[in-house]
């Protein structure tokens, strides 16, 4: 991405504002599979909680945030995910980004971009109707 994009873009990764900012007021505590970045306050202000940011490598979507992150995150506990993983279990599939928008998206058979026609009814349904 150009300087420019840097500057001006924050819809596809951290602006360089943001990145100066997190550099100068946050310390680096981990990195998650997918390559975002955490980051938690160097300061703390008395009677305040700690803050907690994440920046993503890639487009900014907190769909990306795995679960044990996200928890850190918003402070459910306060050691690092990485201790306290449990281990992975078989049938623990991996991450598949969000495809809302995109041409991998779910369409139903009767959808108007697979040409809107969907399967007859099989005769099994029978319409409700009021006792009168």
């Amino acid at each position: 991405m150009s300087i420019l994009g840097k500057i001006f873009t924050w819809w596809d990764g951290a602006t360089i504002g943001t990145s100066l900012w997190s550099a100068r007021n946050g310390e680096h505590v981990g990195t998650d599979a997918q390559g975002n970045r955490y980051f938690r306050s160097k300061k703390v202000k008395q009677g305040q909680r700690e803050r907690r940011w994440v920046m993503y490598d890639g487009a900014n979507d907190a769909s990306r945030v795995p679960p044990e992150w996200h928890g850190w995150l918003h402070g459910s506990f306060d050691d690092l995910p990485e201790s306290n993983l449990p281990p992975a279990k078989i049938w623990e599939v991996d991450y598949t980004p969000n495809a809302t928008g995109t041409d991998s998206r779910y369409l139903p058979s009767g959808a108007l971009e697979r040409g809107g026609k969907r399967a007859p009814a099989r005769g099994d349904y029978e319409a409700w109707t009021p006792d009168a």
